[in-house]
């Protein structure tokens, strides 16, 4: 986990390239687009869906963050923080995110019927993904790529802990 503001927001940059890798793929393999896109357009899109989604990961973060430490748990095990976190933070991105995917979407090939329902399917449909894919790819491998790469070694070298 990151201990200082500039892990947090690498941890982020990891955490939302990973989201936003998955997700994209999914979306667009859900509503068919693989075959119509380019990968000038998969890029673009990748990029600008990249740059909203870190936003809004800096803004609820902390939100979530808030919450998660505020929640009856034992805060001593790093697994539980972990895991009330992923409850947080995953049900708040999905919802806002969602919103954007309905944005493009209906730019895109438009929204049949209500917009309201429509909403409500593209939030149940990227949750069923999001949270396991946060869970069990996405978290865990920005977790040890940050503690592999980026955070120094509290070990001192030829020490055998």
């Amino acid at each position: 986990m990151p201990s200082n503001k500039k892990e947090g927001i690498i941890f982020g940059l990891f955490m939302c390239f990973g989201m936003v890798l998955i997700m994209s793929a999914y979306n667009t393999a859900l509503h068919g687009e693989f075959s119509s896109a380019t990968i000038g357009s998969l890029v673009i899109q990748f990029v600008i869906t990249f740059i909203i989604a870190f936003i809004v990961e800096s803004i609820v973060e902390p939100q979530a963050r808030k919450i998660a430490l505020s929640l009856p748990y034992d805060k001593s095990k790093k697994l539980n923080f972990i895991l009330a976190m992923s409850v947080c933070m995953v049900p708040m991105m999905v919802l806002i995110m969602s919103g954007y995917g309905l944005i493009l979407m209906s730019f895109m090939s438009g929204v049949e019927g209500s917009i309201f329902t429509a909403y409500l399917k593209i939030v149940g449909l990227n949750f069923i993904v999001a949270f396991p894919a946060q869970l069990l790819i996405v978290g865990p491998i920005s977790r040890k790529l940050l503690t592999k790469y980026i955070k120094p070694s509290t070990q001192k070298p030829g020490i055998i802990a």
